[in-house]
């Protein structure tokens, strides 16, 4: 049962990894999105595709978050 668990959290996390920009963030929150769906009722692969969306708009705001601060530390004149 296991196995074909995490065979399924995988391959539902490599269908979402359409470029490497666009998989930041998924993979893990996908693996996480399905243990936890799994755990509340059996729904591993929605808790994945869930996980993989989530992860990825976690990482593009942390992204965003340090260009901004890398942008607002550079001196004006340059």
């Amino acid at each position: 049962m296991k196995r074909a668990f995490f065979a399924t959290a995988l391959v539902v996390s490599l269908a979402f990894i359409n470029t490497a920009a666009q998989a930041e963030g998924c993979t893990k929150g996908a693996v996480v999105g399905g243990v936890a769906g799994h755990v509340a009722g059996g729904h591993g692969v929605a808790g994945a595709a869930a996980g993989c969306a989530i992860g990825h708009h976690e990482a593009k705001k942390k992204d965003k978050a340090a260009s901004a601060a890398a942008a607002s530390s550079q001196p004006a004149g340059k």
